[in-house]
């Protein structure tokens, strides 16, 4: 980095004390006021914000249907396909709602087709799909079959008239209509097709000019699995000309719209080259890749499956309501429609009559998605900066090389004094880290303890800023003046060798001096650390710390530096400050703001096993995140801090904070949840007829009342005296696709509202061996159910094969396991079949259940299946109502519907 006046200690020096200061009086007059670091903060935080809301809230104003004219895009039309979506309610697979959404869709485009320009075909069609089934590769779906039969999807292609190998060139345009059985889902995903709707009558209006076609698909299945997108991509008969996959998302509601997935620099520069609010970041895809968000979108199908080059936007906005009863059209901002529609229209415009586009879309076949991978981001939504990952790593590994052999030279130029006052610094990043870490850490610990609800702030997201972030910045400032202390300490020890001139307040004021500037060029030396490791590792957002990097060493170089070692070290300017921090917190503070609100908001539906995670675990990871872009983005701010009047002022505004966020939590004056920001809680009608197969001539039945989020439910059960519930660890059940391993019991009215009928049957039709081979045959009834889920314990069986009437649909081979289970998941419409054979061929390794095992409570099972019905029993029905208002049920492709009935065949069949 650029050598700073005083920025090393040589021992060559010799002591220039009055060029340095003038009097004692003068480093008394020099030292920064309190109100000068307070401004610095207040510009820090202020500017984040702004950058913020204008980076991701700041969205066009709706045109209604006359300022759109017949060509353009309306939110306000829009907005009327979602009014009449979610006022159906849930339509889930199989639902009534969803055939009346299916027909509405349908009958929408109908009336694009009619009024199409006269030089537009307009082909429409209601697919209705074959039974099917679908294995991918990774990510939610390893270890899982997915079946899928009676879906219809409307499908609309339009292209121009007069040119036939458009029909063979096509840009898919893809959302679901469908939702989970708990939401009207106004964002996921009525939002995306009435802006597919609104789309497709513009695009009907241009595609005369087109040199390719464009087909909306509107599919059914995406909730129970990606089922729709792949039922198109592997039996409908135009998946062949299809080039290009631009899917369509919502991971919350409203807000902008943002491409979060890109394949191809060629694609993602054509988009960027004419949207007119681009929204865009590499960083989201880093994380939904990563895993970290346990989500799938239809890309997954068009990428994996199809090998589609493509495009994914979705809504993050107030994740919290996702998949709940919030998802409400109310929530829906203004201007949400407007920026994802004039976006959409703009690309397709271009995509559409581009020759090259659809040439590049043809070669993307034949190259490695990986040779064209890019890195995307947006400036304050109004530029985005698209460049191939090749020349970021070549970018990135020059200026990793050039720091490098700068601080190297500057080393060996600083002597052994330099070296440690290197090591030191470095220590201070170390310390910062530890300090910032461990004081949220702590907090979040604490808060199941002393507060109603374990996450209380999920409600009131900006509570994180007191919970969180003024503890990790105390941290973060505590263990940087530890590393500052050390540093005084040992320039002060050289400086008394080398400067003997030097005395008193001069002499501390000096050394002071160089420990800062070591405090703020070891800002440097973490953000070098961070890109080496983002390089390495291909991280597509590496590029945060190459500006985090070189912004702040360019104005420290610019402002402070000097060639000059014999000159004592100055303070540093707060220009220089204002200069390093503009450009990072121009380009990055808004992603962060944003990626913690994601984070926030994903904590009412985190355990997966309901009562699996320790209450504190959602505080723990959402105050490691706010301590981590803390302590790496304030290490040049907090730099200025230690020389100056501000010390004091700093920790009592920041325990100011802390203890009022602690007394609005802890008291509940700010409610945990509110009407619109629900907790998730699911209750479920549990007819579990297990025992049946052992001889039991009655199922076990009852309702079970469990969370996603952490925590138990001792607030929901206040409202819920006389249902006579009962909670613990010991009410546990076993859902097959997941158990709940906390929750409440209640048996009060549980033979009501089900009968024997709807019991699920599995019966063993032969169990053979032949050459040493075992193979069993179970025949799966599951009665009126279309939607189910069945596991098969792979620790005994080798492979197996799932027939319907005369059709193989699941071959041998290619099974994958999750904690030795393989689970197949079907969904399908009212005339899905329900009647399936199972073949299991068992491992050569088996092993026959000892007696022991085959007397015991719960012997080793070989099969499990839950089937599902959507309909309330009136013991449901009495919980709904009853529950709190600030709780929603919460659904997923894996989650039971309001009545589940559940059986098995053990080991020793």
């Amino acid at each position: 980095m650029p050598r700073g006046r005083g920025s090393s200690v040589s021992t060559h020096e010799k002591p220039n004390v009055d060029a340095a200061v003038d009097s004692d009086k003068d480093n008394s007059r020099h030292k920064r006021s309190a109100y000068l670091l307070l401004g610095l903060f207040i510009l820090f935080l202020h500017g984040s914000w702004s950058v913020y809301r204008m980076q991701f809230a700041n969205l066009p104003l709706p045109l209604g249907a006359e300022q759109a004219g017949k060509r353009g895009f309306s939110e306000a039309s829009a907005l009327k396909h979602v009014k009449y979506l979610t006022g159906l309610g849930p339509h889930a697979v199989g639902s009534d709602a969803l055939d009346l959404a299916v027909q509405y869709v349908y009958a929408e485009a109908e009336k694009i087709k009619k009024t199409a320009h006269w030089d537009v075909d307009v082909q429409l069609e209601l697919f209705h799909t074959d039974i099917g089934a679908n294995r991918l590769a990774g990510g939610l779906f390893k270890g899982k079959t997915l079946l899928y039969s009676d879906l219809k999807h409307v499908i609309l292609r339009i292209v121009p008239k007069y040119l036939p190998e458009a029909e063979e060139n096509l840009i898919l345009v893809s959302s679901h209509i469908d939702t989970v059985s708990t939401t009207g889902g106004a964002g996921d995903c009525s939002s995306c097709v009435g802006v597919m709707l609104e789309l497709a009558r513009g695009v009907a209006q241009w595609a005369h000019g087109f040199k390719s076609g464009v087909l909306f698909l509107f599919n059914t299945g995406e909730e129970e699995g990606l089922d729709g997108a792949h039922s198109f991509i592997t039996q409908h008969h135009w998946r062949n000309s299809v080039r290009f996959a631009v899917d369509l998302e919502a991971m919350g509601i409203s807000g902008k719209s943002t491409l979060f997935q890109g394949t191809h620099q060629w694609a993602l520069e054509s988009f960027a080259a004419v949207a007119k609010y681009p929204s865009a970041q590499i960083a989201t895809q880093d994380v939904f890749r990563s895993g970290a968000i346990k989500s799938a979108t239809d890309f997954q199908i068009y990428q994996e499956v199809a090998g589609l080059p493509g495009l994914d936007f979705a809504y993050t906005d107030t994740t919290s309501v996702y998949h709940t009863k919030n998802d409400k059209i109310e929530l829906l901002t203004p201007g949400s429609l407007q920026h994802n529609g004039e976006n959409m229209l703009a690309f397709l415009l271009h995509a559409a009559s581009s020759p090259k586009f659809m040439k590049d879309a043809h070669q993307a076949k034949q190259e490695s998605t990986e040779q064209n991978n890019a890195i995307f981001f947006d400036i304050l939504g109004k530029y985005m900066v698209v460049y191939p990952q090749r020349l970021a790593t070549m970018f990135h590994n020059s200026i990793i090389f050039q720091s490098l052999l700068i601080w190297g030279t500057s080393l060996l130029m600083g002597g052994r004094p330099g070296l440690v006052s290197f090591g030191i610094a470095c220590l201070s990043i170390i310390l910062t880290l530890i300090f910032s870490i461990f004081l949220p850490v702590v907090v979040a610990f604490s808060l199941p303890h002393i507060c109603p609800f374990p996450v209380p702030f999920v409600g009131n997201p900006w509570l994180v800023i007191g919970l969180f972030g003024s503890p990790a910045l105390l941290g973060a400032f505590i263990g940087q003046r530890f590393g500052f202390i050390l540093l005084k300490r040992h320039i002060q020890e050289v400086y008394s060798r080398t400067k003997p001139g030097l005395t008193g307040n001069t002499m501390d004021y000096i050394v002071g001096l160089e420990a800062e500037r070591w405090i703020f060029k070891s800002g440097f030396v973490q953000w070098l650390i961070v890109l080496i490791l983002g390089t390495y590792l291909k991280v597509g957002a590496s590029y945060i710390a190459l500006i985090w990097l070189v912004s702040p060493a360019f104005a420290y170089g610019l402002m402070e530096a000097t060639l000059t070692p014999v000159r004592s070290p100055k303070q540093l300017k707060v220009f220089t400050l204002v200069l390093a921090l503009a450009v990072p917190v121009m380009s990055s503070a808004g992603l962060f703001i944003r990626l913690v609100d994601v984070m926030v908001g994903s904590i009412v539906r985190a355990d997966r096993n309901p009562g699996g995670l320790p209450d504190w675990l959602g505080n723990v990871v959402v105050a490691v995140a706010i301590a981590i872009v803390v302590s790496f983005t304030f290490v040049y701010l907090l730099s200025y801090v230690h020389i100056s009047g501000a010390k004091k002022t700093l920790l009592s505004v920041l325990c100011a904070f802390f203890g009022l966020a602690l007394v609005l939590v802890s008291s509940g004056i700010v409610p945990a949840f509110t009407e619109d920001i629900a907790r998730s809680v699911n209750v479920v009608h549990v007819v579990d007829t297990t025992r049946m197969n052992d001889g039991n001539t009655e199922p076990l039945s009852y309702v079970s009342l469990f969370s996603n989020m952490p925590g138990k439910l001792t607030q929901e059960l206040m409202d819920l005296r006389g249902e006579e519930f009962s909670c613990g660890r010991n009410m546990t059940t076993d859902f097959v696709t997941f158990t709940v391993k906390y929750g409440c019991r209640s048996y009060k009215g549980s033979n009501a509202g089900w009968s024997k009928s709807e019991v699920p049957v599995l019966h063993v039709e032969s169990d053979s061996a032949a050459d040493h081979a075992r193979r069993t045959v179970v025949s799966v009834d599951t009665k009126s159910s279309t939607r189910w889920s069945l596991a098969i314990n792979m620790q005994e069986i080798d492979d197996f094969t799932v027939q319907v009437d005369s059709d193989k649909l699941v071959q041998l081979g290619g099974k994958s396991e999750v904690d030795g289970w393989h689970t197949i998941q079907f969904a399908g419409g009212k005339n899905a079949p329900t009647k399936f054979q199972l073949t299991l061929f068992w491992s050569s390794n088996a092993t026959q259940a000892s007696p022991k095992e085959a007397n015991a409570e719960d012997p080793p099972l070989l099969v499990k299946l839950r089937t599902d019905v959507n309909r309330a029993t009136p013991m449901v029905e009495t919980v709904l109502e009853k529950l709190p208002r600030w709780c929603a049920a919460f659904g997923k492709s894996t989650s039971p519907y309001t009545l589940a009935f559940l059986t098995a065949l053990p080991v020793d069949i």
